[in-house]
């Protein structure tokens, strides 16, 4: 009869899929890089097709006329003297075509095409697996003879491809810029001899525009002691003033550190962000469309609606006499910390809770906060949706699909998408998917895009975290065991430009007036009145030893959120509310 169960469970598996990250241990003291090397898998190629990357990518549609006003989409930006624009023109220099992402190596380039007057920083370089989509900062001294800029007065060669036995286009050689004193490098540079290049190639900057850097996504590796990563500030949040400049850095698996640094908006301001006229019409063109998955249940609601359909607001100690929410959350406790006092809850008319579980797509809403990124020279629209409830978990173990009976379960789902948009132009560079107590930034051109520049995102089965795709998506260490995150491109939908309120935007002062319940800092559920461990058990009384101990193990790894252990905060309250997004 045992095995008859267990055989009766795999005809329920639906979509199975695992999001592994191979997170990056690095660390860096001031300007310095230390890291730890990823693992280098070296793949047959399926076929002899070009690489993606010979192909640039450009949005779908053009680029609208933006609305006139400060400083935003002006082509350049000013950090305090220190002028600087965007590049996305190159020249190639030299490309390995194995290793790295997907096995398909990466190209390295010089910029071209730089504006009069302004200085090349440093080289580009990207995986050969996603067409060409990138930029670096140029660069030009407007403070009337400060000597921002300077060239290099040598340079070092860190590393040459002369003995690499992969495929590649002749020999690349990889250089460190040597600055003068008081200055900082902020670039390699790449050639394909070994002659060293021109002092005339690159500038560095004065130390006082420049900040520490830290490594961002992996570019390619060799197996002779060298990685690539993308370069990005070591510090990141809506008041820090560093800046990325597009470049790539080297890392020595032996642990020895290049010496480069990012930029420092010194200029302080916020000129070059959007008004919001130009927030409304950013929002028009690149407002997500979100998909739900066919079997979905819980749907998003707006908040005003959740409020006057019943949700009630519970005090502790005052438990028998919880009060209902006005419409704005007027009434609830503002401030302050999670401290547990508060917390809000459903109606507790039976079928009016069912009825509020569901949520009312028709009458949803997303709220925008609107954050400067990266020295203000990008702004971030966090598009911020609400669901009223949260459905149950389900895990795979193995090729089986259990339901995990309540686990999972909680009142009140707060998820977000993130769009990263360029201040030199408005154009749309990457979007933030979040998935639980993470995430993954998407570039540009590896989105799916629909009535023109909107991103589709793919809401998951139940616990509606976003995804760039449909497909499986496995949480957990185990690739085989975890907790499911199923999408699906259902016939349910929201264009998130439909409804939208700006919620946020603190360099817009009074212009923004803030909702009360978005200062509402305590729990938007209450917290569970089940034991997990129970849950589990009867879950793994159907499963062999090994499956049970798969299973509860994948469990224990997973943050209390993902289990529906209690109700959660609301968007100010997460570290990426005045912080970059977590990844």
């Amino acid at each position: 009869m045992g095995f008859i169960y267990f055989m009766f469970l795999a005809l329920h598996v639906q979509f199975c899929c695992s999001r592994p990250q191979n997170q990056l241990d690095h660390a860096s003291m001031g300007n310095s890089i230390n890291a730890i090397s990823p693992s280098v898998a070296y793949l047959s190629k399926k076929d002899n097709q070009p690489p993606p990357i010979e192909t640039m990518f450009k949005l779908p549609s053009p680029l609208p006329a933006w609305p006139q006003g400060a400083g935003f989409a002006n082509g350049t930006i000013d950090l305090g003297g220190l002028q600087v624009c965007q590049v996305s023109t190159f020249n190639k220099v030299w490309a390995t075509h194995e290793g790295g992402p997907d096995n398909l190596g990466a190209t390295f380039f010089e910029p071209s095409s730089i504006p009069d007057g302004f200085f090349t920083l440093g080289y580009y370089s990207q995986p050969n697996n996603s067409p060409l989509f990138g930029w670096v900062l140029a660069a030009k001294d407007a403070s009337s003879g400060q000597g921002i800029l300077s060239k290099p007065t040598d340079y070092t060669l860190l590393w040459s491809s002369e003995s690499l036995n992969i495929k590649q286009d002749g020999v690349g050689y990889i250089w460190l810029p040597t600055p003068p004193d008081g200055y900082k490098a902020i670039g390699h540079v790449v050639t394909s001899s070994p002659d060293k290049p021109s002092v005339e190639k690159v500038r560095c900057v004065r130390s006082d525009y420049t900040d520490a850097t830290d490594l961002d996504s992996w570019i390619w590796g060799s197996s002779n002691g060298i990685n690539i990563y993308g370069s990005r500030p070591k510090v990141r949040g809506i008041q820090v003033l560093g800046v990325s400049t597009g470049t790539f850095i080297l890392a020595q698996n032996s642990g020895a550190a290049t010496s480069l640094a990012c930029l420092k908006n010194l200029q302080g301001n916020f000129h070059a962000m959007p008004t919001l006229n130009q927030i409304r019409a950013l929002l028009a063109e690149y407002s997500p469309v979100i998909y739900f998955h066919p079997d979905e249940e819980f749907f998003p609601s707006s908040v005003n609606w959740f409020f006057q359909n019943g949700a009630l607001l519970y005090t502790r100690g005052q438990e028998s006499n919880p009060v209902a929410i006005t419409p704005t959350g007027s009434n609830l406790p503002q401030g302050g910390t999670n401290d547990g006092a508060y917390w809000i809850d459903l109606p507790r008319d039976n079928a009016a809770k069912d009825r509020v579980k569901q949520g009312k797509l028709q009458d949803a809403s997303v709220y925008i906060h609107v954050k400067p990124m990266l020295g203000a020279t990008f702004t971030d629209l966090a598009v911020w949706v609400f669901y009223p409830f949260n459905g149950a978990a389900r895990a795979k173990v193995e090729f089986v699909t259990i339901k995990l009976g309540k686990i999972g379960e909680h009142v009140g789902d707060w998820e977000h998408v993130t769009l990263r948009i360029s201040n030199f132009n408005g154009e749309l560079k990457s979007v933030y998917f979040s998935e639980h107590s993470g995430g993954t930034w998407v570039s540009a051109s590896g989105l799916e895009f629909q009535n023109g520049n909107k991103p589709v995102v793919y809401s998951s089965l139940h616990g509606h975290a976003a995804y760039p795709k449909t497909g499986d998506f496995l949480q957990g260490s185990n690739s085989n065991v975890g907790i499911r995150n199923d999408t699906g491109k259902g016939q349910f939908f929201m264009d998130a430009g439909a409804n939208f309120s700006v919620v946020s935007a603190d360099y817009l002062g009074s212009t923004i007036v803030e909702p009360p319940w978005l200062n509402y800092t305590r729990e938007w559920g209450p917290k569970i009145s089940y034991n997990i461990n129970d849950e589990i058990k009867k879950v793994e009384k159907f499963l062999p030893g090994k499956l049970k101990r798969a299973l509860d193990k994948a469990v224990s790894d997973l943050p209390s959120e993902v289990l529906g252990e209690e109700g959660p905060t609301g968007p100010i309250s997460k570290d990426n509310w005045s912080g970059d997004e977590r990844t």
